[in-house]
């Protein structure tokens, strides 16, 4: 979600082959201060390439003096072959970017994504929730629900919500929270 920044929601549920390998997963990671990448796909494989993504963003901010855009940090990541679905958000100088990279080689700019298995299930939520002028509050709201009813229909979704909103000043988490605890 764009609005003077971009909006990252994610469950924290991590699974394996049918079970559940992790209940308190990251899988919103911060890559640095203005650029956020949410992760789908083995927990391992994704912790390696932020690891990964990183170093190689920091190189380039060192070699050029100015951070990668995140059109460029989502053409690195499809380059380095990352396994799953991954979204970069980032604000730029041309305004804030959601970019969606796969394992298969597919990177589109888009305004909203949703990436895993419980992603029918927050596209729901976020058709009929999402539209231009919504406030962080009102927009955090909507994203909060799109991950609960995901968790609620999926299996392989759930325990809690991570939120971040990245703007220009930098990323900020709001605490996170207990998907058990909505009412």
């Amino acid at each position: 979600l764009e609005f003077g920044g971009v909006l990252a929601a994610a469950d924290t549920r991590s699974s394996c082959s049918g079970l559940v390998a992790c209940p308190a997963s990251q899988k919103i990671r911060p890559i640095h201060s203005h650029l956020v990448g949410t992760t789908s796909g083995t927990s391992a494989d994704c912790a390696l390439w932020k690891r990964i993504l990183s170093r190689e963003l920091r190189l380039y901010q060192l070699r050029h003096g100015r951070r990668l855009s995140t059109s460029g940090a989502a053409k690195l990541a499809d380059l380095g072959g990352t396994s799953g679905g991954l979204q970069k958000a980032s604000p730029s100088s041309s305004g804030p970017g959601l970019w969606y990279v796969c394992s298969d080689g597919t990177r589109l700019r888009g305004s909203l994504f949703s990436v895993g298995s419980g992603s029918p299930y927050a596209y729901s939520i976020l058709d009929q929730g999402v539209r231009w002028g919504l406030t962080v509050e009102e927009a955090t709201s909507v994203a909060r629900e799109a991950v609960y009813r995901a968790a609620h229909r999926d299996a392989w979704s759930g325990n809690c919500v991570d939120v971040y909103h990245v703007t220009s000043k930098g990323w900020t988490r709001r605490k996170r929270e207990d998907l058990k605890e909505e009412s």
